[in-house]
């Protein structure tokens, strides 16, 4: 009932394999077992000999009792039964009184004081058909697979066929279930040069963001003014999210999908090329910084102007000025005639914003952020502008590290900021009097900062003395 010519084009060539079902279906049991080798998955009423060597099987004894009610009305001996032994397997019992009563067809076997034992060739074959019966079941029920098998391979063009049409199916239906399900939208897809997305998400990240709000973001790039978006901001502030998150979009309206966003109209890219997360490569023999550049190179020598390129925090695998040198570098040659791909860059440097101004093309975007006195919110937003702060240390103390050790950091970054660098000798100073403080006295200055950032005028009651509880137990520990 599809109107669309691709559906229409898989209803009307999809071959169903209904004969290959069958014969399948027809043979095998629901649940067969591993192995081929050891029988049981051949079902019932589909080979009459298999189904006659499973009766003996089951009813082995049946067998020898309706062979011996048979022999006792042929010979009219009552006291005539069917032993069995290891030596000499089935045999025919027959006590001395009756002894000329045992037809011809009986061959003597065993003497003894009482009695006569005794085989015959119908004994035997059934001997042979109930100790067999399981091999040669296991030998049939094999071939008869065999069979099938080859039967089914010969048809494994078709086979393949439907296969690929089944995947293709279910990429759509994949892909449009989760296109209705999170409301995605249908890009706008040219081949001009512009990426201009709307309120984008990130398809994954928004949904194990359950209990807050994933923040949207836009992205607008070209290759005129605006080659290059280099944002700046603190860790964990999303930055890789909002990178990853418009490659994301501009790969899934490539390949026909909806995206996650409110608009997006996609000029088409060539490649797609990403440079994210750090890693060592120690079987190879490759540190973090020799992978990370390993991998810029790649980039820049394959890269055109139809392409699309995320850099993720380049440079930082090495010393400070190095990096800086290197990630500027690698920005100008990204964004230059060289190049002049559709890119973001995402970088702790924030000598780079002066790039702005410097090279056409190149736009400053930093991720929002509120601070409040030593309390640092991210608020997930791309605005213009370069960020005015890393946030470094507000982000380590959000992560747990001891406050004293985040104390030690401030420490040192005031004297960077009062005399343009540090000395050993003022460290080791300001590290001796620091190891001279007391966890009591530790407990204090934090007392104070929480303190200090306290707004008496919007408190309430029951925050108030959550506030006490909080000092109380500050001092306890």
């Amino acid at each position: 009932e599809c109107t669309s010519n691709e559906m229409q084009s898989i209803y009307s060539e999809l071959d169903t394999l209904e004969d290959i079902y069958t014969l399948i279906d027809d043979m095998l049991i629901e649940l067969p077992p591993f192995s081929v080798r050891e029988g049981g998955f051949i079902k019932d009423g589909y080979n009459k000999d298999i189904d006659y060597l499973r009766t003996i099987m089951s009813d082995g004894k049946g067998w020898i009792s309706k062979i011996e009610e048979n022999e006792r009305e042929q010979t009219g001996i009552k006291t005539l039964k069917i032993g069995y032994n290891r030596v000499f397997g089935y045999y025919i019992e027959v006590t001395k009184s009756f002894i000329s009563q045992v037809p011809d067809r009986y061959i003597r076997k065993q003497t003894l004081s009482n009695c006569e034992r005794y085989i015959t060739e119908e004994l035997k074959d059934m001997e042979a058909t109930v100790l067999g019966a399981k091999d040669k079941l296991c030998n049939l029920e094999y071939e008869l697979f065999c069979e099938i098998k080859d039967k089914v391979g010969n048809e494994l063009r078709r086979i393949q066929r439907s296969a690929n049409m089944l995947a293709r199916l279910d990429v759509y239906l994949s892909l449009a279930e989760v296109a209705v399900k999170n409301s995605y939208v249908c890009p706008e897809v040219d081949n001009g040069d512009v990426i201009d997305i709307k309120d984008g998400r990130h398809p994954v990240v928004e949904q194990f963001v359950k209990d807050s709000y994933f923040v949207p973001n836009d992205t607008y790039l070209n290759t005129t003014t605006d080659k290059m978006a280099l944002i700046t901001g603190p860790n964990m502030a999303g930055k890789s999210t909002y990178m990853r998150q418009s490659a994301l979009i501009v790969l899934m309206a490539q390949i026909g999908s909806f995206v996650p966003a409110r608009s997006a109209r996609i000029g088409i890219v060539d490649k797609l090329f990403t440079r994210v997360g750090a890693s060592d490569d120690l079987a190879s023999g490759q540190s973090t910084f020799m992978l990370e550049m390993t991998e810029v190179a790649y980039i820049l020598e394959n890269a055109t102007k139809k392409s699309f390129i995320i850099y993720d925090e380049i440079g930082r695998g090495t010393s400070t000025y190095d990096g800086m040198s290197i990630a500027r570098a690698i920005a100008e040659y990204t964004a230059g005639k060289k190049i002049g791909a559709r890119s973001m860059f995402a970088t702790h440097y924030h000598e780079l914003t002066c790039l702005e101004d410097e090279i056409d093309g190149i736009v400053n975007y930093n991720i929002a952020a509120k601070k409040r006195g030593e309390e640092i919110t991210f608020l997930r937003k791309i605005v213009k502008g370069p960020t005015d702060d890393s946030y470094g240390i507000e982000v380590a103390k959000l992560a747990g590290v001891p406050n004293e050790v985040v104390k030690r950091a401030r420490g040192v970054l005031a004297e960077m900021v009062e005399n343009g660098t540090v000395t050993p000798k003022a460290i080791k100073k300001s590290s001796a009097i620091e190891a001279t403080m007391s966890f009591e006295d530790m407990a204090i200055y934090e007392a104070a900062d929480k303190i200090k950032m306290l707004d008496i005028n919007t408190i309430t009651p029951i925050e108030a003395m959550n506030f006490i509880f909080e000092l109380k137990k500050l001092f306890n520990n």
